[in-house]
């Protein structure tokens, strides 16, 4: 091994596949082998068995898509607001003194704090667990794209101005192609986020989703359907992740994604 140096793909793939064997291996021996008890953690016989159940008895592809849906609706709202925004307070300096202070503070803000005022003002309806969405993944992505933007070499804009573009040319036409790249990976890191809120916002006051039938799991004491929830949200993040890494590899095959 030396350090920086890539890893062919073929031995990328197998080193992945070898990390999942050793931990499913582990969890094997844990359960099969007696040493933790079932009643906390379930076999990956178990799980399995659990999961078909959910998905032919108990309708767990429903509260799939419904957690999906809600996913995709918060984040999408919150990247059409916030890419915008971002780039503006890259590109321009006085709107980012405006912004900047209440963005860096509400950054901080953890979006489960916000659940007991969103349920008091929206309900436990969509509009609930959409708003958490949203608050989770909106003042992360304008900060995260206002310094992308920001980053735009300095020469490439004094270039456009000595071809006579204007501000909002060169916005166009310099900051907004240098940045994309970035920026879609930017949407990409702060949508595995989105699924973290999505499931603490499915825990409060819901009655479908992924996080909800986790709660009834537990109540329950069934861990093999809360390992089964757990897995499937992780398999669904890593295809989106997937997806959305060849997405960014077609639309900007010039950035190294």
């Amino acid at each position: 091994m030396h350090p920086l140096k890539p890893v062919p793909p073929g031995a990328r793939i197998a080193l992945g596949a070898g990390f999942f064997a050793a931990f499913l291996g582990l969890w094997a021996w844990l359960t099969y082998g007696g040493h933790v008890p079932a009643l906390f953690l379930a076999s990956p016989g178990k799980t399995l068995a659990a999961g078909w159940a959910l998905l032919t008895e108990f309708g767990f592809l429903g509260d799939i898509a419904v957690t999906v849906f809600r996913v995709v609706g918060g984040f999408l709202i919150a990247a059409a607001i916030a890419v915008p925004l971002g780039l503006l307070m890259g590109a321009f300096k006085p709107v980012e003194a405006f912004f900047e202070p209440f963005f860096s503070f509400a950054r901080y803000l953890p979006a489960s704090a916000f659940i007991p005022l969103l349920i008091l003002w929206a309900g436990v309806g969509e509009a609930q667990k959409l708003a958490v969405i949203f608050i989770g993944s909106v003042f992360q992505l304008v900060i995260m794209v206002a310094v992308t933007a920001g980053s735009t070499r300095l020469d490439l804009v004094e270039a456009a101005y000595t071809l006579g573009s204007r501000p909002l040319s060169i916005l166009r036409r310099v900051v907004i192609p240098a940045a994309a790249p970035q920026v879609a990976e930017t949407l990409r890191l702060v949508l595995g986020w989105a699924w973290t809120y999505v499931i603490v916002a499915e825990l409060i006051g819901a009655s479908s989703g992924i996080g909800h039938m986790i709660m009834d799991s537990q109540r329950l004491l069934d861990t093999g359907q809360m390992i089964f929830g757990i897995v499937v949200i992780g398999v669904i993040g890593l295809v989106t992740d997937f997806a959305v890494k060849a997405l960014n590899r077609t639309l900007f095959p010039w950035a190294a994604l």
